[in-house]
């Protein structure tokens, strides 16, 4: 059984707050606490925010068919189905009542590096089927990892590591970062019949920078060990990021920092949301980092590349891309 669920209490951190070690206490307080936090004057305008959000439902309001033109590929890019995604195998009945697509860094398929897992060419919507969305969507990419080298700039000063630490060349100057636009359907969770929008799970990279609606739906779980566990809503905050700590951040710092349980449940309202993953470059090795390790606390994971960690998170909670073999036009 699950307790009742309260509203949980965020710490709210500005990029443009001059006095950067009061932006590192808030962050480091809440990475030790919840793993979970808001931020807010990111630099970008609630106009182009607003015209995202116009831009991803003119993509999910399509027919199935034209979607289902632009299914996920091998690359990881496009349109994921309803149902397609299992995150909490051990407590769903089925997938996750929601629908999405990804859109990674672009890469060119002529370009050596486009032959690493996670990068190569994104797959687009026709000009005609829905004009600009290109433009849009990578513009709030690009935005996006502006934002989130911010954020890792002040991690990193949390973490008493050089404030460029994940500006490096093998982190974030050469990133795995996702788009994913996320459209849920309209009906009610049932957590005790193990129906959810989004099972529970934690995100596997570094960071994640959520953007919603104002329809309340994410929960987070500050201790995935408890019994019973207990689970709380993030209210959505317009023109905020919700920011989140991944599993790799977690492995980076032995567990000091917490990448947190969270999943989605519904209340019966569509709901829209622009998760922004973002992961360091495919060779990076993710270690225990020397301000987080001694004699009596030793590393608590060994090490892996990026790509490895990556690959088996994604084929372990997605369909298998044969089952859409018939599906596909």
């Amino acid at each position: 059984m699950e307790s009742s669920i309260s509203r949980t209490e965020l710490n709210c951190i500005s990029l443009a707050d001059p006095d950067i070690q009061k932006s590192v206490a808030l962050l480091k307080q809440a990475c030790l606490d919840s793993g979970f936090f808001y931020v807010v004057d990111h630099g970008i305008s609630q106009e182009f925010m607003d015209e995202v959000f116009a831009q991803s439902k003119k993509f999910f309001d399509l027919p199935h068919s034209e979607k289902m033109k632009l299914l996920r590929d091998e690359k990881n890019r496009g349109y994921t189905p309803m149902l397609d995604e299992i995150l909490d195998p051990e407590n769903q009945v089925n997938g996750d009542y929601k629908e999405g697509y990804y859109i990674g860094v672009e890469v060119p398929a002529d370009n050596p590096e486009a032959n690493k897992p996670f990068y190569g060419p994104n797959q687009w919507p026709t000009e005609e089927v829905l004009p600009k969305w290109r433009e849009v969507m990578e513009q709030y990419h690009r935005e996006a990892l502006r934002v989130a080298k911010s954020v890792a700039r002040i991690i990193a000063l949390a973490l008493d590591l050089d404030v460029d630490f994940f500006d490096r060349p093998e982190m974030l100057a050469k990133p795995i970062a996702t788009l994913r636009l996320l459209h849920y359907e309209g009906r009610v969770s049932n957590p005790a019949k193990g129906v959810y929008g989004a099972g529970a799970h934690s995100d596997y990279g570094l960071i994640t920078l959520l953007a919603t609606d104002d329809v309340v739906g994410l929960q987070i779980c500050k201790d995935r060990n408890a019994q019973p566990q207990v689970w709380e809503y993030v209210a959505p905050m317009k023109g905020e990021f919700i920011v989140n700590l991944g599993d790799m951040l977690e492995r980076w710092s032995n567990s000091i920092f917490r990448s947190t349980l969270h999943r989605v449940v519904l209340d019966g309202r569509e709901r829209y949301s622009i998760a922004y993953f973002v992961e360091p470059s495919h060779d990076c090795v993710v270690e225990c980092l020397p301000t987080c390790k001694s004699e009596t606390n030793p590393p608590k994971f060994p090490p892996i590349t990026c790509s490895a960690y990556l690959s088996q998170r994604y084929k372990d909670t997605h369909a298998d891309l044969s089952s859409y073999s018939d599906g596909k036009a």
